[in-house]
């Protein structure tokens, strides 16, 4: 009995119009990508396990796709892996690969690879797809896209600050307008744990702090304590849960409260600087702010956090996001290689340009003008001028069979309304007598009788 087909969950089929759609969206970033300055690069889809595994954290390491070694993969594998039924024991003899779970880190590979051959600081870009074990969700896929670009080989804090102009250049052109770029720095949030004696407990304290505005300061001050974060402490970081005002106001307040602290206090000097900048060259659509609970990616970034929302209403988890890694190619052996880099959420990008019904109409356009098919010599006729329009840029087809009966043209017609084709085009034995062509506009209804030169000027406007 035949099976159902199906999909893994998490994954999608796309149609001709979501290609388009999507492309669109590639393309955008990728010609801003290049405007800055950045290179291409593309990596394998799947990299050594040791490429991978220990670079995510726990919950990484987790959510990574194993690829089971080819053939008999359990022949290798130790009597005393079973006994202990123990799966991270198990693992690693029965799978030598696995899919990326992003692009940095396979980034990272490459520039330790290619170390010799590379002209540092390397501006490198890559759009291609990874993969996670993740639940399933609305904007949340196990397999998806990432538009990545980073700058490797420079601590130079003129990279963020082209990486926020980026950011507004990209949604400007997509125009997805009122984006909100939030920054953060790794060296605040340490300098904050610093302060008030916590250093140990960093992650336990930025877990906590990042759910204030689903928790609340009461919320999180639980949560705080449960971890062992004294009253007197949390007391003392209390101004962080009514932060408010402007980039630069917020950042008074930090000055104030990480006084004592000499790495937090150069995370606000580093911020400072970037809002500076941005202030003087401007921005054409999205808001740069401040969000001192923003603490992805705590282990690699060690300097700004990025993390871009949409616009206010849309429903949606972050669209993009980012930061500088001081030392990321060091776990390959290169070491006091600094960089930075930000990734667009593709995905995630389509579904709000679809609910704001933001994506352009030419964007899905196929196929101008479609050519009925009255028989061989007809078609023979019809694909003289069909070359000829090819040629110039005007995209247009053929059906493959002959109009038998008055079934065979509904058929024909039916085709043509279904593909949304804008004109459609007769050419029977009196047209070809006459050297010309039926011209139908599918929308107005309307027809006329043409040249070729004739059809190939109204079709390219």
């Amino acid at each position: 009995m035949s099976t159902k087909p199906s999909i893994p969950k998490g994954t999608r089929d796309f149609s001709p119009v979501e290609v388009a759609k999507r492309t669109y969206i590639m393309n955008t970033i990728r010609s801003n990508f290049q405007l800055f300055g950045f290179q291409p690069i593309e990596t394998p889809s799947f990299e050594n396990s040791d490429t991978l595994m220990g670079k995510y954290g726990e919950e990484g390491d987790r959510l990574i796709f194993k690829i089971l070694n080819s053939g008999d993969y359990l022949r290798k594998v130790k009597d005393d892996a079973f006994a202990k039924a123990d799966s991270t024991a198990l693992t690693p003899q029965i799978s030598e690969k696995a899919l990326r779970y992003d692009l940095t880190v396979p980034f990272a590979r490459y520039v330790v690879q290619h170390q010799n051959d590379i002209v540092f600081p390397f501006k490198r870009f890559q759009i291609q797809p990874v993969w996670r074990a993740d639940r399933p969700q609305k904007g949340r896929f196990r397999e998806f896209y990432q538009c990545d670009a980073d700058v490797v080989g420079s601590a130079s804090l003129w990279q963020e600050v082209e990486f926020v102009q980026l950011y507004d250049a990209v949604f400007t052109a997509l125009k997805l307008d009122g984006v909100t770029i939030k920054m953060n720095n790794r060296k605040i949030l340490s300098g904050i744990a610093e302060v008030i004696g916590a250093s140990d407990k960093l992650i336990d304290f930025t877990v906590a702090l990042d759910k204030l505005d689903k928790i609340g300061a009461d919320g999180v001050t639980k949560e705080m304590l449960e971890k062992g974060i004294t009253q007197e402490a949390i007391d003392t970081v209390s101004p962080l849960f009514t932060l408010s005002g402007s980039f630069g106001d917020q950042l008074d307040t930090l000055k104030n409260l990480l006084a004592s602290s000499e790495t937090g206090t150069e995370g606000i000097e580093e911020l400072l600087f970037i809002n500076n900048e941005i202030t003087n060259l401007g921005l054409e659509t999205a808001t740069l702010q401040l969000d001192v609970t923003l603490a992805r990616g705590l282990n690699y970034y060690t300097g700004a956090i990025f993390e871009v929302a949409a616009p206010e209403g849309v429903k949606m988890g972050s669209i993009g996001g980012g930061g500088r890694y001081a030392d990321l190619t060091g776990i390959f052996g290169l070491k006091d290689m600094s960089g930075v880099g930000i990734s667009f959420g593709l995905d995630r990008i389509y579904l709000v340009l679809e609910e704001l019904n933001l994506f352009p109409e030419e964007t899905t356009e196929g196929v101008k003008a479609f050519f009925v098919n009255f028989g061989n010599e007809e078609a023979a006729y019809a694909m003289q001028a069909i070359t000829s329009l090819r040629k110039n840029g005007i995209s247009s087809e053929l059906y493959p069979d002959p109009v038998t009966s008055n079934k065979q043209m509904k058929k024909q017609m039916t085709y043509a309304n279904r593909r949304n084709i804008p004109f459609l085009i007769l050419a029977g034995k009196e047209e070809m007598d006459a050297g010309t062509f039926t011209l139908k506009n599918m929308a107005e209804g309307s027809q006329e009788t043409v040249t070729l030169e004739q059809l190939q000027e109204i079709l390219a406007k």
